[in-house]
């Protein structure tokens, strides 16, 4: 239990610190997009009132770029670009922000990038073309007239769109995901109906043992650049899932249920009380059952009432949320 402890207590370390660069990500995505679509241009060369890849004037570019990769429409010269959009510190730019320059060829505010982050922006130059060049650049970092942020922050929904907060599930899920052990995806979905792979089960196990390998390149079908290859060797060495008699472990193969209870009993070392065990009785698990003992142990820890029911439906394969529930018992259980 104390091993358990201090992995729960680092893997909400980490949530905090991963939770917060996840959702500075997002916010920046489009202008980070921005800016890698426009690296494309780089090198093209500086034309007045050019407003297309064969040649670029500073505001012409900016236009371009956030037209064609975000689909946002913005005013055709500097001037009128300075006047839209949200005023941005030097110190709270993002990628995608626009850079005002004032002074150049005429008093003002004259010229237009894009902040690429860095302190790099990215812009059309009469000398270079389209080019990154330095906050602090000898002649550009004295024309420095702020920044304007016109790409809205996207709306990052405070739950899953797919799991109402209603759902008996939703205490696991919950604490599965704010822990990072099962997480959800970039569309703000957690999908929970989506089957379990053998590869995934490892490296859903393996965030809350925390288990190290002496041997990573034992299995013919899991190279050691396989993103689950540390994973599966420490589940293998720990004798919690091994593979199969030709040396593969099949890591895109689904789990079953029955599968599941019986990794989840020995990766986690439960034991079910005889009180408990005697009052679950599935019409489609007997007791001679080579998984009845994981099954009768992961329901009768079970807090959610997930596996409740005559039947167990130990062939059917083991969902995300089936998962989730799971390992949320077998980390709370006392």
């Amino acid at each position: 239990m104390k091993r358990m402890l201090m992995v729960v207590m680092t893997a909400t370390i980490f949530f905090m610190v991963a939770t917060f660069g996840s959702m500075e990500a997002k916010a920046t995505s489009i202008g980070a997009s921005i800016v890698e679509y426009g690296k494309q241009f780089m090198s093209v060369p500086y034309v007045w009132g050019g407003t297309s890849p064969s040649g670029f004037d500073c505001s012409g570019f900016t236009q371009y770029v956030y037209k064609n990769e975000a689909g946002v429409s913005i005013p055709r010269t500097t001037d009128q670009q300075y006047k839209i959009g949200t005023s941005v510190d030097k110190s709270d730019l993002q990628p995608g922000d626009l850079i005002f320059y004032k002074n150049t060829y005429r008093k003002g505010i004259s010229h237009v990038g894009v902040y690429a982050g860095n302190d790099m922006v990215l812009n059309a130059t009469t000398s270079k073309g389209v080019a990154l060049v330095s906050m602090d650049d000898p002649y550009w970092g004295p024309k420095y007239a702020g920044a304007k942020r016109v790409l809205e922050e996207e709306n990052i929904p405070e739950w899953f769109t797919d799991v109402s907060e209603a759902s008996a599930t939703y205490a696991a899920i919950k604490e599965m995901s704010e822990k990072e052990i099962i997480t959800g995806f970039e569309d703000a979905t957690f999908r929970p109906d989506e089957k379990v792979t053998r590869g995934q089960t490892a490296a859903i196990i393996n965030r809350v043992l925390q288990l190290k390998p002496k041997v990573m390149s034992h299995f013919t079908d899991v190279p050691k650049s396989y993103r689950f290859a540390y994973d599966i060797a420490a589940i293998r060495e720990a004798g919690i899932v091994n593979g199969f008699e030709d040396r593969t472990f099949r890591p895109n193969d689904n789990m079953t249920r029955n599968e599941m209870a019986a990794i989840l009993e020995r990766a986690f070392e439960l034991k079910a009380s005889q009180t408990a065990s005697a009052h679950i009785e599935y019409e489609d698990i007997r007791p001679d059952h080579w998984a009845y003992n994981g099954i009768v142990t992961m329901t009768s820890i079970d807090q959610t009432g997930f596996f409740k029911g005559d039947k167990f439906y130990g062939t059917h394969y083991a969902t995300r949320e089936a998962f989730t529930v799971g390992v949320y018992n077998a980390m709370n259980t006392q």
